[in-house]
């Protein structure tokens, strides 16, 4: 993109048959110089428009939420049914967020939490080993963009 070369424009001063002061031409260079500056102008503009709604998206994909569930399981060990539906408060635009896991409390051993079947609107968690009841905090985060 050119830099824009400013025009100082002057008025055509005359004094009866007396010429003042010589004004800018109205012209095809100084017109299409004028015209070049507001196209660049409306695609600067365009170009800021694009990033800003692009940082915008990033700190919406930044944003996230917290839920904590409280998982069973009723079988013997390795047996689980301790699968549950997770409904997030705000839906995404895709799959692909991320939910880190934290166990908050658990009366028994667990192996493993699996966070699957992963939805807009939601996720399925469930878990692995001889625990009976398992308190799990979900970190939600992304899929905004």
């Amino acid at each position: 993109m050119r830099s824009y070369n400013k025009t100082n424009w002057k008025d055509h001063v005359v004094d009866g048959s007396t010429v003042i002061q010589q004004g800018t031409p109205i012209n095809a260079a100084n017109l299409n110089n004028m015209e070049d500056g507001i196209f660049e102008g409306i695609e600067l503009g365009g170009v800021v428009v694009q990033q800003m709604l692009q940082f915008k998206r990033n700190i919406a994909d930044l944003e996230g939420e917290i839920k904590e569930v409280a998982l069973t399981n009723t079988l013997a060990y390795p047996f689980t049914n301790s699968a549950k539906t997770i409904a997030l408060t705000k839906a995404r635009d895709t799959t692909n967020y991320r939910v880190v896991t934290e166990i908050v409390s658990v009366d028994g051993e667990v192996e493993s939490i699996e966070v699957y079947d992963k939805q807009l609107n939601g996720f399925k968690i469930k878990y692995m080993g001889s625990a009976k009841n398992v308190n799990v905090r979900c970190f939600i985060q992304g899929g905004m963009c």
